[in-house]
Formats: C-alpha cells, sequence, structure tokens
C-alpha cells in the first residue's frame, strides 16, 4: 500500500453545477460518494449554493473543501479506488497541462456516468464534477507539484 500519509494537497475543492431539469438527489448523492466519511461530523465547509443560469434557467451549486490533512488523504485514497487503470494513465499522461502555476491540479469528471454508473471518467465538457486539488510542494516549485501527483497516480 501507499503512503498515504505523505502531505500531497493542502486543499481540495469538489463542485458540481444541478440544473433545473434534473432531479438534484442523485447530484448530490454521488457527489457525496467522492468522500467516504461524512461531512457534517468532520466540519467540512459544504455549501449549496442557488444560482441563475442561461434563460433565468435554476442552478443549484453543491461544493466541498477539504482543509484537514487525514480528510484529504482518505479523499485521495478513495479517488484513487475509483479510478480505473485507463483514467489514472490519461491523468498521468496530462499532468502538465492539468497543473496551473499555482500549482493547483484539475480533474473533470462526467457527472452523468458517476452519476448513473459510479464510474470515474474523466471529460473535458462543462457538465462535470470539478475536482481541484491544491498540490503540496515543498519548496513551490512545479517540478516538485509534478512528481508529487505523479507519486500519488503511479501505481507500482
Amino acid at each position: 500500500l501507499k503512503n498515504y500519509e505523505m502531505k500531497y494537497a493542502h486543499l481540495i475543492k469538489l463542485t458540481v453545477f444541478s440544473y433545473e431539469n434534473e432531479d438534484s438527489q442523485p447530484v448530490l448523492g454521488a457527489f457525496l460518494m467522492f468522500f467516504p466519511f461524512n461531512l457534517q461530523e468532520n466540519k467540512v465547509d459544504f455549501r449549496k449554493t442557488n444560482a441563475d443560469g442561461f434563460n433565468q434557467s435554476k442552478i443549484k451549486i453543491f461544493e466541498a473543501t477539504l482543509a484537514k490533512n487525514n480528510l484529504i488523504s482518505q479523499f485521495l485514497k478513495n479517488l484513487l479506488n475509483n479510478l480505473d487503470e485507463s483514467q489514472k494513465n490519461i491523468i498521468l499522461s496530462q499532468l502538465g497541462s492539468r497543473l496551473d502555476k499555482n500549482l493547483d491540479f484539475f480533474l473533470r469528471f462526467d457527472k452523468s456516468s458517476w452519476v448513473n454508473e459510479k464510474k470515474l471518467i474523466l471529460t473535458d465538457s462543462g457538465k462535470c464534477f470539478h475536482l481541484k486539488i491544491s498540490i503540496a510542494a515543498f519548496p513551490k516549485k512545479r517540478v516538485i507539484a509534478l512528481n508529487a501527483i505523479n507519486s500519488l497516480f503511479y501505481e507500482k
């Protein structure tokens, strides 16, 4: 097993939009499946926001932010357990383009495949679960962040 005690991230933020023409309960349920722990019991910053989309459509935004090391570790372990080899390989092949200059690492997972099939599939579409991982790199250098992400997703 991997050393999940290594600090890979300072912060993790997960966001998903639920549109008014869809039932938000399955979306919320799928959102919560990313977390292998109870958000409320762990005092996780979880927000439900209502917003207006195009043509006055209503959108619900579900957003959770993790800052505690033990919760971040559990989240990442759960994420890795739900990703198949091909998805991990895609992530590894796209490491550079998914890491911005602030060392934030971005992944988008197709909403319908996670809600309906419990499968995490990377996507570029807007209908997704949007994951932002602020990579812990000491010193704060891109190459160190890339190595950390690589070791996280690369399974021996």
